[in-house]
């Protein structure tokens, strides 16, 4: 098993910046693939953004250009920054990890941007 534990979210005014933070229990050299999701209020929980451990990145086209993924191994940390944050981004941020085949999940960490 990998426990996955999420922080860095908060209020922000839009066009303002976070960056979110996924510390892993295991090494991210072992886990295949980590992503970000997101859950806005009464919508299902979208793909935001994934790195895969021998490949490149991806991001759903809504944030591409604003948000980076990226993986800090040493630390066995993933981040998510956010930039020209919009409205639209306030949800519930999320953190999986495919690892030896099965997906786990934080507990995830609200962002909220609004005026």
């Amino acid at each position: 098993q990998v426990q996955l534990v999420e922080s860095g979210g908060g209020w922000v005014q839009p066009g303002g910046s976070l960056r979110l933070s996924c510390a892993a229990s295991e090494s991210l050299f072992s886990i295949d693939i980590m992503e970000w999701y997101r859950q806005a209020p009464g919508k299902e929980r979208e793909l935001v953004a994934g790195s895969k451990r021998y490949g490149s990145n991806y991001y759903t086209d809504s944030v591409q250009g604003r948000f980076t993924i990226t993986r800090d191994n040493g630390h066995k940390t993933l981040y998510l920054q956010m930039n020209a944050l919009k409205p639209e981004d306030t949800a519930v941020y999320y953190c999986k990890a495919r690892y030896y085949g099965a997906d786990y999940w934080g507990k995830g960490t609200l962002v909220t941007v609004s005026s």
